[in-house]
């Protein structure tokens, strides 16, 4: 695990840059979860470190393979200075490890929440899991081992996730593209959804 776990900070540092500031923080029965944060002119990046270190098990399956399964880590950019978004941490951190808590497989186009506003003020509690490959390459792992996604995090409204519960991801991701929203803004209103 702790040799996955450098090859993926390594892969982070490649594409992101040196982290200026990291937390960690460690839930009952799971592993360590860092947060690893990244500043890139007026944008700010989080991205977990911990949640790769154990593929993600189907919750229906008898027996976890600790081998084989789906591996990835967590990326949210916001901009910066328009919202203290550095509160973010914890909640990555509880959404970096619902894996290892609930059983979860976290993939592109699944809805994550964590019950309260992302940061203090923060008009979302929930995030929408885009897909990988765009900021940061797959970590490719020797076999049987699945590779490491990095999957971007798109914060949701209250109505974007009703709205995407029944609709889908892929008709909220056009709904935000036609509309030009900056889904980067930390205080951002929801998109018109009529």
């Amino acid at each position: 695990m702790e040799e996955i776990l450098a090859l993926v900070e390594a892969r982070l540092r490649t594409a992101l840059g040196e982290p200026d500031a990291r937390a960690d923080v460690t839930f009952l029965g799971t592993d360590r979860i860092e947060v690893l944060r990244f500043i890139d002119g007026d944008v700010v990046r989080y991205a977990t470190l911990g949640m790769s270190g154990q593929p993600m098990a189907d919750p229906t399956s008898p027996l976890a393979d600790p081998v084989k399964g789906p591996r990835a880590e967590l990326i949210l950019s916001v901009r910066v200075g328009l919202a203290d978004t550095d509160q973010v941490l914890r909640p990555l951190a509880v959404l970096a490890a619902s894996p290892q808590v609930e059983g979860l497989i976290v993939a592109p186009g699944a809805s994550l929440d964590v019950g309260q506003p992302l940061w203090p003020g923060a008009p979302f509690s929930s995030v929408l899991v885009a897909e990988p490959g765009g900021l940061v390459e797959d970590l490719e792992l020797d076999a049987p081992m699945d590779p490491v996604h990095f999957l971007p995090l798109l914060p949701m409204t209250h109505n974007e996730a009703a709205w995407k519960r029944v609709r889908g991801a892929q008709e909220l991701q056009e709904r935000w593209l036609s509309h030009g929203t900056d889904l980067r803004d930390p205080l951002r209103t929801s998109v018109a959804l009529d």
